[in-house]
Formats: C-alpha cells, structure tokens, sequence
C-alpha cells in the first residue's frame, strides 16, 4: 500500500474509533445515570442531564482519542508510513 492510502485509512478508522467511543461512553454515562442518580434529583435538574451526558461523552471520547493517537505515534514512525495532508507549497518565484 503507498503512503496515501495509509493515510486516507488511518483517518478512516481513527473516525470510526472515535465515533464508537462516543457512544459507548454516552450508553455508560446513560446507564449510570438512570440506575443510580435519576431518582434522587428533582424534576428541573432532570431535563440538564442528557445535554450534560452528550457533552460528557464527547470529551470523554477526546480524551481517550488523544491518548490513543499519542502511544501510536511513539509506535509508528509517521514520516515512513503516512503522507501528510496539508502540503505547504511556497507561492514565491525567484
């Protein structure tokens, strides 16, 4: 495989990753939620909740997705494998 498919797959599977942690969190987060900490709040600090549960989850998955790609990157040598996506190209001509 060259260098750009390696690339365009990499950030494939880091989406997909990324997006099952999500929701794997979001449903612990849920479930918690509902078996020990619903009852005991009133009735107006019910309806915060799940926006504050979808927040959570999404930083949970952040945080996860960031310590992931840092091991990988002490594993992987990146300049060998990956092609960078953003190229600088230099608009000045001598």
């Amino acid at each position: 495989m060259n260098r750009k498919l390696n690339t365009v797959l990499f950030i494939l599977g880091a989406t997909v990753c990324n997006i099952v942690v999500t929701v794997a969190s979001f449903l612990l987060l849920l479930t918690i939620y509902l078996k020990f900490i619903m009852h005991s709040l009133p009735e107006t600090a019910q309806a915060w909740s799940f926006p504050l549960i979808f927040i959570a989850s999404i930083a949970i998955a952040f945080v996860v997705y960031r310590y992931a790609l840092k091991y990988l990157l002490t594993k992987i040598e990146i300049e060998k494998y990956f092609d960078p996506i953003f190229v600088r190209k230099n608009s000045r001509k001598k």
